[in-house]
């Protein structure tokens, strides 16, 4: 801890990373802001957050919008946007743009992030072997893919030869999502050389827990928000007052909570009437899987029947809602692989504190993306003729952004084209 304590002593400037989903903010993100600081004093607190779906594959409880606010009123200076090709993605695939939008602002020194035990030492060895991928690792998940594991269970077995770790401590170290994601934002810094130092506490409470404490996961917050008025007390002991009041205001404003099960219809109906050759074009389908997708979406009545009927050993429930909304958005494998190898495009704000505007002028003098602070910047980056990647990258965020606003419960509020019309929140 003194040498992460020196390495923020040591900066001119140290500028605090932080990627999240806020979904929404509760109490164990701002823990996670506030421990933080233990590490020393940064200038500011600039977080990278999922836009209106999510790592899942699932809408987010409320709009990215709300979700800034939430954020900006509780240690954040400045949010931006993750964009949806990135947000929407398996754990590297995620980590891997927010870790490189976050060096792509020129200012963040550091990036904070929870895990299960705050063991970073075994994350970077795990981190280490996944970054340098041996002919043997390689080998071996080969291997374990072509016996039919999931990827996360071949991934894990083919490590367990690599490190010098009990098979039970890798085990479970492999099953937490936020030592998963840990281990991506690790692998990528090793990766690509970048200059960010990571540190890491402990989290309290786990991720999918169902109970509910003063600190909960936002999987049970979520879970309660489908009956809000018979579990307001419990919700209110799990987030700040002023992300609180937010949500109160979007759900009175009809705009939350939004859930998956909104989507039902319009994904049969999108999966009936596409062809196995649009199908094919989609990213993540292959090995035959659109036949398998074809043929469940007549037989079933409902997603979860849908679900049901595609899940395999390599196809588990989470990459199916992330394959639906591939499906939904219309991304493509060329698209994806255009995003993949250009990376984030631009800095969309979803809002800044007055101490977040200052280091906004720091990242227009250091960076080399353009910074879009208002809806003609989202328009115009859309558009423009020079920068097709940064086009359709845009395109999709806008896309999500009119398909999740359909999904509110308030018809009135169903409208699209707010990135046209937002400007970022100021606190």
């Amino acid at each position: 801890n003194l040498w992460y304590y020196q390495a923020v002593k040591g900066h001119s400037m140290a500028v605090l990373g932080i990627v999240a989903e806020f979904n929404p903010f509760h109490n164990g993100h701002l823990h996670l802001i506030r421990e933080m600081s233990k590490y020393g004093s940064f200038s500011a607190v600039i977080c990278v957050m999922s836009g209106d779906f999510l790592q899942r594959g699932e809408p987010a409880i409320c709009s990215k919008w709300a979700r800034a606010q939430m954020a900006l009123h509780s240690g954040a200076d400045i949010v931006i946007e993750l964009p949806c090709c990135f947000a929407i993605r398996s754990a590297y695939y995620f980590a891997r743009g927010a870790i490189e939008l976050l060096s792509r602002t020129g200012v963040v020194t550091h990036l904070g992030f929870g895990t299960e035990n705050g063991d970073l030492q075994l994350l970077n060895e795990i981190a280490f072997i996944l970054a340098r991928e041996p002919e043997t690792y390689k080998y071996e998940l080969k291997k374990h893919l072509a016996q039919g594991l999931s990827f996360p269970a071949a991934r894990t077995r083919s490590l367990q030869n690599q490190l010098n770790i009990p098979r039970e401590t890798l085990h479970n170290t492999m099953l937490q999502p936020n030592n998963i994601l840990a281990i991506e934002y690790l692998r990528v810094i090793k990766e690509k050389g970048i200059p960010i130092t990571p540190l890491t506490i402990a989290r309290i409470g786990s991720y999918h827990s169902m109970d509910i404490s003063e600190i909960a996961s936002a999987s049970a917050i979520r879970r309660l928000l489908l009956s809000i008025d018979d579990n307001y007390n419990q919700i209110k002991s799990t987030m700040p007052q002023a992300c609180l009041n937010i949500l109160e205001k979007e759900i009175k404003l009809g705009r939350s909570p939004v859930f998956s099960e909104s989507l039902e219809q319009s994904l049969l109906i999108k999966l009936r009437t596409m062809s196995i050759e649009q199908l094919e074009q989609i990213y993540e389908i292959s090995e035959g899987l659109e036949y398998r997708i074809q043929s469940a979406a007549n037989n079933s009545r409902t997603l979860s029947e849908f679900k049901q009927l595609v899940k395999t050993k390599r196809y588990n429930a989470t990459r199916i809602s992330r394959t639906l909304l591939y499906i939904l958005l219309a991304i493509t494998k060329k698209q994806m692989l255009l995003f993949d190898q250009a990376g984030p495009q631009y800095l969309h704000i979803l809002g800044f504190s007055t101490k977040g505007q200052k280091i906004l002028q720091e990242i227009k003098l250091k960076s080399s993306l353009r910074i879009l602070n208002r809806g003609s910047d989202v328009r115009e980056t859309m558009e423009q003729k020079d920068n097709p990647v940064a086009s359709q990258m845009m395109q999709l965020d806008v896309t999500a952004s009119n398909v999740y606003s359909l999904l509110f419960p308030n018809p009135a509020a169903r409208k699209g084209g707010t990135d046209f019309q937002m400007s970022p929140f100021r606190s």
